[in-house]
């Protein structure tokens, strides 16, 4: 949410100092996250007119634009965007310009031809939020002027808001207005007196058919509408709150829906079938043209906004409909506003995957009772622009049964105050904190107060809520540190402490943990080498990433792609997290168990298998390494599966040339996955004590010629097995294929050292290990280079 502070002193004074404003919401439990100073002229952005445009054979995502300062000069810029033209006045970045997010503007050729600035859009100027294009200045603007100076640009300071769920007051500048002037002891100051027709009786009829769904539905007829540019503050108020300015009209009802988070919206009274609406729940497979052009098929849950001839003109508290936008030849305006039961509301939001300004406002719940000032604030800001704006007698308040009660009387104990915050408030400190919000103490008995809950906090509901009101603007500074008595004494379950031990184990080699993303896109998982029957969500966060991972490979390597992107080569990361793999799901919940990702970037298979070693030494896995099961997605030589009896637990090895290629990876990437909820819950293998020998050891190295298709793990463990005890370090530090080496076969190099406990080693004892070896690896296929 973004909240602008010259709206919010409109309000109430809370002064200019943003950081001590961010810093008193910030106390108040609304959590400024960054503040912004939008709308400034960036030094060397320059007004240009574009004299031609013009597509390149060889080009598809850009074309070129030769644009005219003002000098004369004509100056070349390949530009994205396509929705200027010539004689369009726009901003043009001139070489050498520092932009807001930290870019410098240089001549960087495309197809060998160079580009003389950027072409700004508004969000790259720090105007707002649009990027769909070139910012189009008014035809007169004067050209090769700073567009800041041509424009008379004013700044305007944005926090940008995390808010909680439980303040939906707070997603209109109001409410936190409200909060903050309480807070610091300053007056709020909105005019709530109601409307006065001046214009004889019209209405726009109201039937509530399915008034469950719709609980209060108001209409207000307004004539005498001129629709034109809106005022400059409200322009410049509406792009630094992110909203894209179009008309008055338009303007001012997303202007009263971020100010007093009232959704509302306003009609074409001419073009309204029958003069009215009919609320209704829609049939099933009926559709709509919503205003973004696309055609959504509807089912019996879902309610929509008819006008009095029964035709769909809008999803309740969704998204207006195509043909009920307001255009220039509008002159008489039906205002709407509702209040939409919430959660059938979200349901249809979720499923047809549309989320709005106003539907995030009715998902969170508005004031039931806020109606009358919207529509008061709608045409006191309408008649800026209309000065003879007619408001007719005839308003419609169509309300249902389920509406809920204005007046909420909440008992509240002192006691129960002061033990829950360890303060020691009386009734009057309470009451002098909870008034100027708008919870007002209306009766006292004793030790019980009773407070009437504003109809703007629809989160609130009982004696506890209040007392977090208390909290809040007491201070949660001031109610101090206590540590609670428990008799209770909790520790760490032996799963747990297995983890934290891992844990230190990783970081102890150098591995960074990382936390990637859990949901992907189809295409994402395909190109990790993964199944793409993976669990889907209904409710994604973000449109397309709506299966969750089966693995947490693609995720790795996207963080790896990132790294390398910004210059940042040889990574090692970790992750332990949950995945949720293709299967049975019949059950409630579906399957999902603990794992470790471990990816290092550069490297080859060899460090993911040192760090399996090391991780069977440090936590007493274990695990058969069967290089005969490729998992999809690796390297098919490099790579293996680890196995407990026929179950696999893990893989180890490398990632698929291709894979990484897929995600922009130029480094080999040595991988390693764990099934942490088998391996955590068996018993570790308990450490055997070996005794150090005080006698020399000997090394040497064998080179053997083996066939791609006998495994190193399998000539590993027959050398093991030949040299017996006396072996206490074998190592492979080279593979090479090439000249020399036989087609189908690779030279795989072992070090190993002997020791032996009780005596130094002969050279005769040495030379029968080396014969034992041999001879075991030949049986294997595998001969002696």
């Amino acid at each position: 949410m973004k909240i602008v502070l010259s709206w919010l002193n409109d309000i109430a004074p809370v002064g200019d100092d943003a950081v001590a404003v961010a810093a008193a919401m910030t106390r108040l439990g609304i959590q400024v996250e960054q503040i912004r100073r939008v709308g400034s002229t960036v030094d060397g952005v320059i007004t240009a007119k574009v004299l031609r445009t013009e597509r390149h054979p060889d080009a598809a995502k850009v074309h070129r634009v030769w644009v005219d300062a003002g000098d004369g000069t004509q100056r070349h810029v390949w530009c994205g965007a396509f929705n200027m033209a010539a004689g369009d006045v726009v901003p043009l970045a001139t070489p050498g310009t520092e932009m807001p997010d930290g870019r410098v503007i240089e001549p960087r050729p495309i197809l060998g031809i160079d580009s003389q600035g950027m072409l700004c859009s508004a969000s790259e100027l720090g105007l707002g939020d649009d990027h769909s294009g070139i910012l189009i200045l008014p035809a007169d603007t004067p050209l090769g002027l700073a567009y800041g100076e041509a424009l008379a640009l004013q700044s305007e300071v944005v926090f940008d808001v995390d808010l909680t769920r439980n303040r939906p007051d707070c997603w209109g500048h109001l409410g936190v207005a409200r909060d903050l002037g309480a807070h610091l002891g300053r007056l709020v100051a909105l005019d709530r007196s109601g409307i006065s027709p001046n214009g004889t009786a019209i209405s726009a009829s109201v039937d509530l058919v399915d008034g469950e769904r719709c609980q209060r539905f108001t209409t207000l007829v307004l004539s005498g509408v001129v629709v034109q540019s809106s005022p400059d503050w409200m322009a410049r108020r509406l792009g630094a709150a992110g909203m894209r300015p179009i008309n008055n009209v338009v303007d001012v009802s997303n202007y009263v829906m971020l100010e007093l988070n009232q959704p509302n919206h306003a009609y074409d009274l001419e073009t309204l079938g029958g003069g009215g609406f009919r609320i209704r729940l829609a049939r099933e497979g009926e559709t709509i043209t919503t205003l973004d052009g696309a055609v959504r098929s509807l089912t019996s849950d879902d309610l929509l906004i008819c006008d009095a001839n029964d035709v769909p003109i809008g999803i309740g508290g969704v998204m207006g409909g195509l043909d009920s936008e307001i255009t220039d030849a509008t002159t008489v305006v039906v205002l709407e506003a509702a209040l939409f039961e919430q959660t059938a509301m979200t349901r249809t939001m979720n499923r047809i995957g549309v989320r709005s300004e106003a539907s995030g406002r009715f998902e969170r719940g508005v004031d039931p009772y806020g109606m009358p000032l919207a529509q008061r604030r709608f045409v006191e800001l309408l008649r800026e622009t209309c000065p003879d704006l007619v408001v007719h007698d005839g308003a419609i308040d169509a309300r249902h049964e389920s509406m809920p009660d204005e007046v909420r009387p909440v008992p509240t104990r002192v006691s129960q105050v002061n033990r829950i915050l360890g303060t020691a408030l009386d009734a009057d400190a309470i009451a002098a904190l909870l008034d100027p919000i708008g919870f007002t103490v209306v009766g006292r008995a004793g030790d019980a107060l009773t407070v009437d809950l504003p109809s703007w906090r629809p989160d609130s509901t009982a004696e506890i809520d209040v007392i977090e009101e208390v909290a809040r603007h007491y201070g949660y500074a001031n109610l101090g540190q206590v540590v609670p008595n428990s008799t209770m004494h909790g520790r760490l379950s032996p799963r747990q402490e297995r983890r934290r031990a891992l844990r230190q184990v990783l970081l102890g080699h150098g591995l960074d943990e990382a936390i990637t993303d859990s949901f992907f896109s189809r295409s994402e998982l395909i190109a990790a080498g993964l199944s793409s029957d993976a669990i889907r969500i209904t409710n994604p966060l973000v449109v397309g990433e709506d299966l969750l991972r089966p693995s947490m490979r693609a995720g790795m390597l996207k963080a790896i792609a990132f790294n390398e992107s910004h210059r940042s080569f040889g990574v090692s990361l970790f992750e332990i997290g949950h995945v949720f793999p293709p299967g049975d799901r019949s059950g409630e919940l579906p399957d999902e168990y603990e794992a470790l990702a471990v990816a290092f970037s550069g490297q080859d298979a060899r460090a993911a298998m040192a760090l399996w070693r090391e991780l069977v030494a440090a936590m007493g896995f274990g695990a058969r390494v069967d290089q005969s099961l490729i998992p999809a997605g690796l390297h098919p030589t490099r790579s293996a599966t680890l196995s407990v009896g026929r179950d696999a637990v893990g893989a180890v090895g490398e990632i698929h040339p291709e894979v990484s290629e897929a995600f922009g990876v130029s480094e080999r990437v040595a991988w390693l996955e764990l099934d942490l909820s088998r391996l955590l819950a068996a018993g570790p293998k308990i450490a055997q004590w070996k005794p150090t020998s005080r006698y020399p050891s000997t090394d040497f190295d064998l080179a053997f010629a083996a066939p791609e298709s006998v495994p190193a793990e399998k000539i590993d463990k027959a050398i093991r097995q030949a040299a017996g005890a006396l072996l206490v370090d074998l190592a492979l530090f080279d593979i090479y294929r090439g000249e020399g080496v036989s087609s189908g076969s690779r030279s795989l190099a072992y070090r190993l050292r002997l020791q032996a406990l009780d005596r130094t080693l002969t050279d005769a004892e040495v030379a029968d290990v080396r014969t034992k070896i041999i001879a075991a690896t030949t049986k294997l296929g595998v001969r002696l280079r």
